[in-house]
């Protein structure tokens, strides 16, 4: 199923400890490009978080942000460092021999110095983390992966609806082609009787003409590569995600055999059908550029 490089995902996961939420939204982009918003706590989840990811999605600039509320006590404790302290008692000692001045250190001083007291971190079970997160995570990406797959249809229906328009202008360049020549041998004849007067035109010199002017405008092989282009899109279109370059670069194929129908074009119609073509061609390849 075709799939837009658009979507939008949300979700949020609970227990007793903690609750975290997730939401994803992406834009087009030529390759698949992540930046996740995460509290630094979560850092180390980063590597996991893009894995997981990346089951979901293959192109596109994805934004992820990653909320966590704490439910418990704070998981930071005060750790006395007493090695320490003894350290900097010993020093304020010496000094006070050495430099002969009074020792009026107290524990409320020795506890104001640096590293006496620390803030510490208890340790976290990461993998019990992981598991809330994880669950989080796929919610958020299933509903983003939908919502993708949701627009991708409505592309895709839009784009057959502009291939089917494109392969009935193909088929009006076609139907057009006998009927230039036709005209130009009609013009030709006409001039030559003006310049020959009433002298019957020579045949054979008529009939060299028209085929060098039928040989110049024939779009015979232009036609028949954009139909065959138009049907190869088709089918990608049926193939399933993962084939907006491949779409790209037939969209790029069939923009050039219509600039060569609109270079050989001899006839206001036929110009104006490539033209048609052209503006159709440059819809189709807007479109292309938002699936994934």
């Amino acid at each position: 199923m075709i799939k837009s490089m658009t979507g939008f995902g949300r979700a949020q996961e609970e227990d007793q400890e903690r609750r975290f939420t997730v939401e994803i939204k992406s834009v087009n982009h030529r390759y698949l490009d992540f930046n996740i918003k995460m509290p630094k706590k979560l850092s180390f989840f980063e590597a996991s978080i893009r894995s997981l990811m990346k089951e979901y999605m293959q192109r596109g600039k994805v934004d992820v942000f990653i909320t966590c509320e704490d439910f418990t006590k704070s998981n930071v404790s005060l750790t006395y460092h007493q090695e320490i302290a003894k350290q900097y008692l010993e020093y304020f000692r010496e000094m006070s021999r050495t430099l002969g001045v009074e020792n009026d250190v107290t524990a409320s001083v020795l506890g104001r110095c640096p590293e006496v007291f620390a803030m510490e971190e208890e340790p976290i079970d990461e993998k019990e983390i992981w598991e809330l997160l994880e669950k989080c995570l796929r919610s958020a990406c299933r509903q983003f992966a939908a919502s993708r797959q949701k627009e991708g249809e409505t592309l895709a229906e839009d784009l057959k609806e502009k291939l089917v328009d494109m392969a009935e202008k193909v088929e009006q360049v076609e139907a057009r082609s006998p009927q230039i020549v036709k005209e130009y041998r009609k013009k030709l004849e006409q001039k030559l009787e003006e310049i020959l007067a009433d002298t019957q035109a020579d045949e054979n010199r008529v009939a060299a003409e028209v085929v060098l002017f039928a040989d110049k405008i024939c779009t015979d092989e232009e036609t028949v590569r954009l139909k065959s282009h138009i049907n190869s899109m088709l089918q990608v279109l049926e193939q399933g995600d993962g084939v907006g370059r491949k779409l790209d670069f037939i969209a790029q194929e069939m923009n050039r055999e219509a600039n060569t129908i609109l270079s050989k074009a001899n006839d206001l119609t036929t110009s104006n059908l490539a033209i048609d073509l052209k503006t159709e061609i440059e819809k189709v390849r807007e479109q292309i550029q938002n699936i994934e």
